[in-house]
């Protein structure tokens, strides 16, 4: 996959025309995959470059920046779902302000047309541009003849399916309802960052743990608990089963939420590796215990569950 950083670096391409859609694309999930592979089809069929047009930060961020934003995918994550996709070509454009606050009209012929030259728009009837969001695909349209593209619709029930899977898959990891995030996601959702060194706690218990501190504050976070989880450690393609505690230590009186996992049968250093860790099961919440003890008794019984949840995983 092509991936180009700015619209101009596309336009180095040469491009005599192509097939388009455009989005944020946050989660790249199962309703956006419909998308996709529509791009794809019409690629083919018109024997045309296909282009996914996404933006970074999101746009969001730039209108709303009173709102936090808590993201599916970071910006890499997003393009490696694309990469799974078999998508030929990635724009990432740079929102600003200024780009913002380009008409609906100029967003068209100063952006679209300019740097991707398109024979096909492939967009959904929700779709909204330029400033105010005043561009829609009624205007894309009405411009057609003038421009020399198709317009291509997405089934309205494919927008209606984005949206209310986005919508569902953020409740679900808010509710700690992890299978039914990965179900709808189409793949296992992650925690990527770096591991930091801890209070040593776990290892006092006999249960080490690699504290990770995330790569994007800005990523989503599942609800407080206990996971079946497996990890990657610096890129490396092994997999290995462990399991995390997303929380506050409230055993311990901690005031930091925490990001930390057992790894089962692993012993090595890994301070300052990246680490990704894929969540499988929710196990339990987070929780208060009388003593370490307590504790103790009660993280032998979540390593039989989270051994059992990942039984089947290879």
């Amino acid at each position: 996959m092509h991936v180009y950083r700015s619209p101009e670096e596309l336009l180095a391409k040469d491009f005599a025309q192509t097939v388009i859609t455009i989005g944020t694309f946050d989660g790249v999930h199962k309703g956006h995959q419909t998308i996709l592979h529509q791009l794809k089809n019409k690629s083919l069929e018109k024997r045309l470059p296909g282009v996914v047009i996404t933006f970074d930060p999101h746009p969001r961020e730039v209108l709303h920046p009173e709102q936090p934003i808590q993201l599916l995918n970071t910006l890499e994550e997003r393009i490696q779902l694309f990469e799974r996709q078999g998508i030929e070509h990635l724009v990432i454009v740079p929102f600003t302000k200024t780009f913002s606050e380009l008409s609906a009209e100029a967003y068209v012929e100063k952006f679209l047309i300019r740097y991707f030259h398109p024979a096909v728009i492939i967009i959904g009837y929700d779709h909204h541009f330029g400033h105010d969001r005043k561009g829609d695909i009624h205007l894309l349209e009405n411009l057609q003849q003038q421009y020399g593209y198709t317009l291509e619709e997405i089934p309205p029930q494919v927008v209606q399916q984005v949206t209310i899977s986005s919508t569902r898959i953020r409740q679900a990891l808010a509710n700690g309802e992890i299978e039914l995030a990965n179900t709808l996601l189409g793949y296992n959702y992650s925690l990527a960052g770096t591991v930091t060194k801890g209070d040593q706690i776990g290892r006092k218990l006999g249960y080490p743990t690699a504290n990770l501190q995330l790569d994007d504050s800005r990523k989503l976070i599942p609800a407080q608990g206990v996971y079946a989880a497996t990890v990657q450690i610096d890129e490396e393609p092994i997999h290995l089963k462990g399991m995390l505690n997303i929380g506050y230590r409230p055993t311990f009186q901690g005031k930091e939420l925490r990001i930390e996992i057992h790894i089962f049968n692993f012993s090595k250093n890994i301070y300052g590796h990246p680490m990704r860790i894929y969540l499988h099961a929710y196990l339990r919440p987070d929780q208060y215990f009388e003593n370490e003890e307590a504790l103790r008794r009660q993280m032998d019984q979540d390593k039989i569950m989270a051994l059992q949840k990942l039984a089947s995983f290879t």
